[in-house]
């Protein structure tokens, strides 16, 4: 796909990988710096580099090359799984998997091991995410549902969208919430300052997130958060958001933390309606064993 851009003077003087993610909010800027590296980006006809600045009536053309079509291939990975049928699967996804492959991460996922587990996965979501219905961050441990036919697969979207199921996470955050119980509720999109991350903005999606404390300790809060809708790293953003990060957080999170490896966060719990016979499905799973250390840390440390 071809791209054009005359550089207005309110542009002027803006590093030009930057104004590019700002004319298109779905590249990042380093898939911006590749395209000016490989010269698929160029200015006045001229290669430049990322840290060019821009000048009034700079004529930007950018040709947003073809994604290299990954070979998706089933891997001999253990499940944990918690719940099958014909129509569905339930896993226990540990920390450090990503659920399905991308560029960067080409084996070694959920969707890999799944391929390997079964033969019959939704196509809905095309061939890198093959009966993906949700998905939970890669250092994010707990329940994930999976679907095996594109039926399984829409009536477990529109569950999601009609918020029907019931998604309960724990996690461990810095500082000692005063409050019981407590709703977030602010926009997430796509942070205006650093496009690999999602914060609160003006302009992003609705999110509601409840909370309720389980456990206080000693400068952390061990809380339940529900899901009402499901941004992309909603409950991370929406508990930075308050000044409550997750602990052992690496992006949203403060440096020092805890000594887990990811943030402290796992889907413990996952119910929907079945849907084939419409019967209320209800999975729990506990912590993983790191997860029950910081606990049991902080308890010590209290």
């Amino acid at each position: 796909m071809s791209n054009h851009y005359q550089v207005s003077e309110q542009d002027t003087g803006k590093r030009i990988d930057k104004l590019i993610t700002e004319i298109d909010p779905s590249a990042s800027r380093t898939q911006v710096q590749n395209w000016i590296k490989d010269g698929h980006l160029l200015v006045g006809g001229e290669q430049v580099k990322s840290n060019y600045k821009v000048q009034e009536n700079d004529e930007i053309t950018w040709e947003i090359p073809e994604p290299e079509p990954l070979k998706i291939e089933a891997e001999d990975i253990p499940l944990d799984v918690v719940y099958e049928d014909k129509d569905l699967i339930v896993v226990n996804k540990p920390r450090g998997m990503v659920v399905h492959p991308s560029s960067g991460h080409p084996n070694g996922t959920l969707v890999n091991a799944l391929l390997h587990h079964c033969d019959d996965l939704s196509g809905i979501n095309g061939v890198t995410r093959p009966g993906i219905v949700h998905r939970i961050d890669k250092d994010t441990s707990g329940l994930l549902m999976v679907a095996k036919n594109d039926h399984a697969h829409q009536s477990l979207a529109e569950q999601l969208a009609n918020k029907t199921t019931d998604r309960k996470y724990e996690a461990i955050v810095h500082g000692e919430i005063a409050h019981e119980y407590g709703t977030i509720e602010a926009p997430i999109g796509r942070d205006n300052k650093d496009r690999q991350s999602m914060a609160v903005v003006e302009e992003g999606k609705p999110a509601v997130t409840h909370f309720k404390v389980l456990e206080l300790f000693k400068d952390f809060t061990h809380v339940e958060c529900v899901l009402e809708t499901g941004r992309t790293h909603q409950i991370r953003v929406h508990m930075k958001y308050i000044n409550h990060p997750l602990a052992g957080d690496p992006k949203y999170g403060p440096r020092k933390s805890l000594p887990i490896n990811g943030q402290a966060l796992h889907a413990r719990t996952l119910a929907f309606n079945h849907p084939v016979t419409n019967e209320r499905m209800d999975f729990h799973v506990e912590p993983p064993d790191d997860f029950k250390e910081m606990l049991e840390l902080v308890k010590k440390r209290s």
